[in-house]
C-alpha cells in the first residue's frame, strides 16, 4: 500500500467506540486504554480503495497522525474533499503543505421526520455547501459520497459497527484486528460490485483475487519474525524483552 497513484481521496470519519462511550467514560473507573469514540478512512474515489486508516479520537492529533499516513501512501497530489469536521484544517496543512488541492463539503443536518421522543433516530442531512480551502479544485470532484458509503458497508459487515447493540469492541486491541481483517478482506479479497474486480485491482497493485490462505500466510510470517526478533534481543540483553504496547494503524494491513 506505497506508491497509489490517486486523483481523488475522500477522507471520513466512522463513529465507534471500545468499551464505553465518551461521555460514559469520567464513570468508568476501569476503563482500559483506548476507550471511548473511536476512527478515520481514506477511499480513493476511483478505485474505491481505503488506501488508509486509523483508529482513534476525533481530535487534531489523531488527524495528524491520519494523514501523515495518507501522505506517505501517495505518489500523486490527488484532490481531497473531507466533511467540515474542524480537525482537518490544520493537519491537512502539516501533512501536505500548502500546495494541496483541498476542499470540505460541510452539510447541515436537522431532525429526522422520523424522530419521536425517547427513541433513537440519526439526523437527517437538510442541505450541503463545499468551501474550497486551498489549491485548484475540480468542483465535480469535491464529494464524500463513496467514502460515506462505505462506511454503510463496515456497519453492516462488521457487528462491532452496528448501533444500539452489546457486539461493541470491548478491547482496544480486538477493535483494531478486527479492522484490520476487514480492510484487508475489503481491498484485496471483496468483489466491488459496480466496479467488477477488487478496489486492488483496479488501482492496479493486484493482478488477481487474493485468499484468506494469503493472510494465513501473512500471519504467520510475521509471527515468526516477531519471534526470531524476540528471540534476538533475549540474547543480546541478557533477559527476557520488556512488554511494548503497539496501537494499529493501517500499516498493519
Amino acid at each position: 500500500m506505497r506508491g497509489i497513484q490517486s486523483k481523488s481521496i475522500q477522507c471520513d470519519e466512522i463513529w465507534s467506540f471500545c468499551y464505553a462511550k465518551q461521555r460514559n467514560l469520567p464513570s468508568a473507573s476501569a476503563a482500559p486504554e483506548g476507550s471511548g469514540d473511536v476512527s478515520w478512512t481514506a477511499l480513493d474515489g476511483d478505485t474505491k480503495l481505503i488506501v488508509s486508516w486509523l483508529v482513534g479520537s476525533r481530535d487534531s492529533y489523531a488527524a495528524l497522525l491520519f494523514l501523515r499516513d495518507l501522505r506517505a501512501r501517495l505518489a500523486t497530489n490527488p484532490q481531497i474533499s473531507t466533511d467540515g469536521h474542524g480537525a482537518y484544517l490544520q493537519a491537512m496543512q502539516y501533512a501536505f503543505g500548502n500546495e494541496i488541492d483541498y476542499a470540505m463539503l460541510i452539510k447541515v443536518f436537522g431532525p429526522s421526520i422520523d424522530s419521536k421522543p425517547g427513541r433513537y433516530s440519526p439526523l437527517s442531512v437538510v442541505g450541503a455547501h463545499t468551501k474550497v480551502i486551498s489549491g485548484n479544485l475540480d468542483p465535480a470532484h469535491i464529494n464524500t459520497s463513496f467514502a460515506e458509503r462505505q462506511n454503510l458497508t463496515m456497519r453492516m459487515s462488521m457487528r462491532r459497527y452496528t448501533r444500539l447493540t452489546n457486539g461493541f469492541s470491548k478491547k482496544f486491541e480486538n477493535h483494531c484486528h478486527a479492522l484490520a481483517l476487514y480492510f484487508f478482506h475489503y481491498n484485496w479479497l471483496r468483489i466491488h460490485k459496480t466496479l467488477r474486480v477488487t478496489p486492488a485491482m483496479a488501482a492496479g497493485i493486484s493482478k488477481g483475487l487474493l485468499s484468506w490462505e494469503t493472510i494465513i500466510e501473512l500471519v504467520d510470517q510475521a509471527e515468526q519474525k516477531a519471534l526470531v526478533a524476540k528471540r534476538w534481543e533475549a540474547e543480546h540483553s541478557g533477559g527476557p524483552t520488556s512488554g511494548i504496547a503497539f496501537r494499529n494503524t493501517g500499516d498493519q494491513v
